[in-house]
């Protein structure tokens, strides 16, 4: 009997099981958090967290706390596979309590590409909003953490308490991207012919008094002799290496000939120099250590990367050498100098060296205590930091907003803008031309970082080599390109070509980018006249990278002197940003870049990635009237001449198109 009884609350347990999971349909409870998400979780800046928020500390919202739930990062999207069998999805949203800035957010649900819940724009500090939706005979449906306003990229947000009701069948997450299709590399830019060409920006700026140093830069078989016809007083033309340098002391814009000439013919140019009170006048090209080297940046490598860059790229206009942060010494000198640490014994002779190849040096430091890193900053130092950079020879700065607010806890944007008003006065006394990059973690920088003297400022939180990153960062910057302008550029942050991921802490890699997500990459990048800065490995610079990082006319249009702001428009099949340029000519982009999307159609992936897809220029839109050629800007070639009103292109899967409508009467000279 005792034997029979065990047997029967058995049983009695079994069914009560069942009965509570599928064989009466009656309700099963999956939380959020326990859903293996299989790395399907998509998210613009670091990984979805679980029962944490995404920077690892307790999820809270509107000061309460939550046990339990998913830590993201808007743009942030997580996909579930329901099969038309879930109840409702319960729980709560809003911004974490970590963000620094007042971010505006909005949680979305979608239940087959149809919007089923929405919380509104929410801030930080704002109560969680509760839900409760109703998901009966959805077959798929899509967390969504959208971004609003020009509230962009430090967006810390939390699903918390999020529950599906079911009829007793699991819930899976889903890819929301398509697994990628293995393509080839292509090479589209065209072979440098062995007759010169000149590939100089058409306008240079520089202060008076300071160091003059800019390079003739072109292309052709070598040995070439280069002279500079109408330079201002006091600067001078070495003629076998092409390399201007001196000190100009008399304001004005002088109208200089560029001429480089081999044993195959010559080419001249006119470009301006402009002895003023502005520098920078088109975006810095250059690398940068941080994304391949991380701390372990070395004298020895800026060396040889410099020695590499002058041979395969300051041709085509890349200048500058930057070493990003962990170059500092564990502490300062007894007289508050900040020399470099053992892997950089001796700066000024470093930077000597980069300049004699006509190229520019660039450091790192931040406004607070310590850097990113943890290494000494400029805090209290600003004006001896300042000279002991511009003994060293030093170009360029990038500032990084790290620690400050350890010594500020207020981040409203007068205090956030206050240690670069300070660095900017100290370096003007140093009476170098240095140019200033307002680092990354400022949120809506680009309306006070012109202010503040910045000659480029970062927009975005830091990017990897995801296509759901980069394209996230280049969807953005549409909502500051108004204050794109010559020597005031927005900085979506360093390419992700070639070999990259040491900064990242990943191993160094080929970039996960596909070819046509490279060329896009590239693309946007020069229509927004962005700094070109690279993080890749330059030792390992294959054929198809150099490819991408010496086309001419994609150059050209970075370099633009008019520095126009690009316009987006978002079509069915992605975006198209253009810009007007100094001869008259458009320069227009057509990407298939869709940051919103999410693979309702999990069977479609492969189709979808082997299929073109089409846009429609409209002539008037652009301000065109009369008949315009189309010119292929990668190809650099003509591909239509006497077209009106309309142009049809068709881009591949994540490509690009990138073409210049020139209208009868522009002027292409020179370039």
């Amino acid at each position: 009997m005792k034997n029979g009884s065990k047997l029967f609350t058995l049983l009695f347990s079994t069914f009560s099981l069942l009965s509570n999971t599928t064989l009466y349909g009656t309700e099963k409870t999956i939380w959020l958090d326990e859903i293996d998400s299989h790395g399907y979780y998509i998210q613009d800046w670091g990984s979805p967290q679980v029962n944490r928020s995404v920077v690892g500390t307790p999820m809270s919202i509107g000061g309460r706390e939550f046990s339990r739930g998913i830590g993201a990062h808007a743009i942030s999207r997580m996909l579930f596979d329901l099969g038309g069998k879930a109840k409702k999805v319960q729980g709560m949203a809003g911004p974490d309590d970590t963000n620094l800035f007042a971010t505006n957010l909005e949680f979305k649900i979608i239940g087959d590409d149809k919007e089923l819940w929405s919380s509104g724009v929410m801030k930080r500090g704002d109560a969680a909003k509760p839900f409760n939706v109703d998901l009966s005979g959805i077959d798929k449906v899509l967390l969504l953490v959208d971004m609003c306003d020009d509230e962009f990229m430090y967006d810390h947000a939390d699903w918390a308490e999020v529950r599906f009701i079911t009829d007793g069948t699991d819930v899976r997450a889903i890819p929301v991207w398509p697994e990628p299709i293995h393509k080839e590399p292509y090479i589209l830019t065209p072979k440098a012919p062995d007759t010169p060409q000149i590939n100089n920006p058409k306008v240079y700026g520089a202060t008076p008094g300071a160091e003059f140093i800019w390079s003739v830069m072109a292309t052709g078989k070598r040995p070439m002799t280069y002279s500079a016809e109408g330079l201002p007083e006091g600067v001078d033309i070495d003629t076998t290496t092409g390399v201007m340098h001196g000190v100009a002391n008399i304001k004005g814009d002088y109208k200089v000939i560029l001429t480089v000439t081999n044993n195959l013919g010559s080419n001249s140019c006119e470009v301006t120099i402009k002895i003023g009170d502005r520098i920078s006048l088109t975006p810095v090209m250059g690398w940068s250590s941080w994304n391949c080297w991380r701390f372990d940046a070395s004298d020895e490598i800026l060396r040889r990367t410099s020695d590499i860059m002058h041979e395969k790229l300051h041709d085509y206009g890349w200048s500058y050498v930057i070493v990003d942060d962990g170059w500092e010494a564990s502490k300062r000198t007894s007289e508050g100098i900040l020399n470099g640490n053992t892997n950089w014994p001796d700066m000024k002779a470093l930077t000597g060296y980069i300049h004699s190849k006509g190229m520019k040096f660039g450091l790192y430091s931040s406004p607070g205590p310590t850097t990113c890193g943890n290494f000494p900053a400029s805090y209290k130092h600003e004006y001896i930091d300042a000279q002991t950079w511009a003994d060293w020879g030093v170009d360029y700065l990038k500032h990084d907003y790290c620690s400050h607010t350890l010594v500020e806890k207020d981040s409203s944007e007068g205090s956030i803008r206050a240690p670069y008003d300070i660095m900017r006065d100290a370096l003007d006394l140093t009476g170098r031309d240095i140019v200033f990059c307002v680092g990354y973690g400022a949120a809506r920088v680009w309306h006070w970082g012109p202010d503040a003297g910045g000659n480029q400022w970062r927009t975005t939180c830091d990017i990897t080599d995801s296509w759901n990153v980069v394209q996230a960062i280049g969807n953005c910057q549409d909502v500051c390109a108004p204050s794109t302008a010559p020597g005031r550029f927005n900085d979506p942050d360093m390419m992700v070509v070639g070999e990259v991921g040491g900064g990242w802490g990943a191993q160094k890699h080929p970039t996960l980018l596909t070819p046509d997500e490279q060329y896009s990459h590239v693309s946007l990048w020069a229509i927004l006249s962005a700094p070109l800065l690279l993080g890749c490995d330059m030792e390992k610079l294959d054929d198809f990278t150099l490819s991408l990082l010496t086309n001419r006319e994609v150059i050209a249009v970075n370099q633009d002197p008019l520095c126009a702001p690009a316009v987006k428009k978002v079509t069915e099949n992605g975006q198209i940003w253009y810009k007007p340029l100094a001869d008259g000519s458009i320069a227009l982009g057509c990407f298939n870049m869709q940051p919103y999307f999410a693979l309702w159609n999990q069977d479609d992936g492969e189709a979808m990635q082997l299929r073109d897809y089409d846009f429609e220029i409209d002539f008037a839109e652009l301000g065109i009237t009369g008949s315009a050629t189309i010119r292929d800007i990668w190809r650099n070639a003509d591909e239509i001449t006497g077209v009106k009103d309309r142009y049809n292109i068709s881009v591949p899967y994540h490509g690009v198109k990138f073409i210049r409508i020139i209208p009868e009467n522009a002027d292409v000279s020179c370039r």
